[in-house]
């Protein structure tokens, strides 16, 4: 094996022990603050526990309250009990499957002890660590083929291991789930698995709403393989043979289609399943204790006997649109009020970083962008680092997802959205670590052969082996020497990775 594999193989182990590492500093943090922070009495969704608690529900309890609180008390509630309520059909159907699947198996054992709200809050701590620890290593084997530099690869994965939207990755919420699902996607795609790829982001689709926009990734990547197959075989061909470009137009439109359907089609499914359950109802054994709650709280549930919901009569009928309208009334500047000035203040950080992502790379190369990639643009361009030609369609990705949140979402979920969705919130970050901060510059103090993984390997995986060469927290050792631009990113990813478990874990308003 080269040195050049072995360096990146003993990286990937290094990602894998500092993502265990803080995935089990976030459980712990939550449990602690949890216990000393006084809970909020918040108007959010509660219903009342059915079962009797078993020996060890106390103790999960008291361990991982902190984690099924806001959106989480949904997912696991759809996970127990399934979707009765219509506000339910807000939140697709894979990760709770996942959940109920842990509840059932691995942790059956465990029934005699704990009952089923006790073990999914236990596979909520377990499968989130773990999808966690697999989409750190999904987003550094993605950062290495894409930015073809280890160094700004491994920044950009400790970077992730530190996210601002750290809470919703080890909460009861389907982000980690998400961003595992589509890093590995990328992967698979920038490797030329292209099926392999199709298929993780149709699972995406499962987990999000906004997976479906992956396919925008499927759809480029084809055209410009497409363009690229043309202008070989006509340069081959002793001059341009345009019957080169029409056949390879018909066989993007054709493939084109086909991933268009196969990652749209969970959503499709989910949104039917909708409209059947709610649409025409038939006779469902409701606990009168959930009534109740229905009825107390205005919640729809499905009902024969009850009047047609209104959007079941629309043309297209898609209860997720009906739900994000009504029940969080989520639309077009709906959210530019003054008193959510707070809010957009909390998504500032994350809005400039990506910003400053589109700015930087457009500037590199401004006729690459102009021609979106497809042609122009010379020859003498970078192949490496961040601002190389295949950065592009990353940069075009999280900026349609950074209009689309400031416009026409809930603006402060910004960050929890953009960091489970684009790898590049860590790219430009790292990015902005190595151009602006001296010690990242130091190339004798990170080179690869400084490094002594024989040692650590023959000790297994050591602690010593997470921090050895770990640019970022060399960072934070040396973090007064370090430029304001470092202390500026830095303490902005770690005051959110901490405030977030403070916050969210006590009922208070976070992203």
């Amino acid at each position: 094996m080269s040195s050049s594999n072995t360096c990146i193989n003993e990286d990937v182990w290094t990602v894998v022990r500092f993502a265990t590492f803080t995935r089990l500093l976030s459980l712990l943090l939550q449990a602690v603050l949890n216990a000393v922070i006084p809970d909020h009495v918040a108007d959010a969704f509660s219903p009342p526990r059915s079962e009797t608690p078993l020996l060890l529900d106390p103790i999960i309890e008291a361990l991982f309250a902190g984690l099924c609180h806001w959106d989480a008390e949904h997912f696991l509630f759809i996970a127990e009990r399934g979707y009765l309520y219509e506000h339910n059909f807000a939140f697709f159907p894979l990760f709770p499957l996942i959940l109920r699947f842990l509840a059932a198996t691995v942790l059956w054992p465990l029934c005699g002890f704990l009952t089923m709200r006790g073990r999914l809050l236990l596979a909520v701590a377990v499968g989130n660590s773990i999808l966690f620890v697999l989409s750190a290593v999904a987003l550094y084997k993605l950062s290495r083929l894409v930015l073809q530099d280890r160094k700004l690869a491994f920044v950009s994965v400790s970077m992730y291991c530190l996210t601002p939207a750290n809470v919703f990755m080890v909460a009861g919420y389907s982000e980690t789930l998400f961003a595992a699902l589509t890093f590995a996607g990328l992967w698979l795609l920038e490797t030329r698995f292209t099926l392999g790829a199709c298929l993780l982001f149709g699972f995406a689709t499962g987990a999000r709403a906004n997976g479906v926009v992956n396919v925008g990734f499927l759809l480029y990547v084809s055209l410009q393989r497409g363009l690229a197959r043309a202008q070989a075989l006509g340069k081959g061909a002793g001059g341009i043979r345009y019957h080169h470009y029409v056949w390879e137009l018909i066989r993007f439109v054709l493939t084109g289609v086909f991933y268009a359907a196969f990652v749209a089609l969970p959503f499709c499914l989910f949104q039917f399943y909708g409209y059947q359950t709610f649409c025409h109802p038939t006779a469902t054994q409701i606990p009168p204790v959930l009534l109740k709650l229905a009825r107390d709280k205005g919640y729809r549930v499905a009902d024969a006997a009850s009047p047609t919901p209104s959007w079941c009569q629309w043309q297209i009928p898609v209860l997720y649109s009906y739900i994000q309208d009504v029940y969080w009334d989520v639309g077009f500047l709906r959210y530019f009020q003054w008193k959510q000035i707070p809010n957009f203040l909390l998504a500032l950080p994350v809005a400039t970083l990506g910003f400053v992502a589109l700015f930087t790379f457009v500037k590199a190369n401004p006729v690459f962008s102009m021609y979106l990639g497809l042609g122009g643009g010379g020859k003498d361009r970078k192949t490496h680092g961040f601002c190389n030609p295949r950065v592009f369609v990353y940069i075009v990705h999280s900026s349609v997802l950074l209009l689309f949140g400031i416009f026409c979402m809930h603006v402060q979920v910004l960050t929890r959205f953009l960091a489970s969705s684009s790898p590049v919130l860590f790219w430009i970050s790292a990015h902005l670590l190595s151009q602006y901060e001296p010690l990242m510059q130091d190339e004798k103090r990170f080179r690869p052969d400084q490094i002594k993984w024989q040692k650590d390997h023959k000790r297994g995986l050591s602690l010593a082996g997470m921090w050895r060469n770990n640019q970022v927290v060399y960072l934070l050792i040396h973090w007064k020497t370090c430029t304001i631009y470092t202390q500026c990113i830095l303490g902005y990813f770690i005051s959110y990775w901490f405030l977030g478990l403070a916050l969210h874990c006590n009922f208070l308003p976070w992203t």
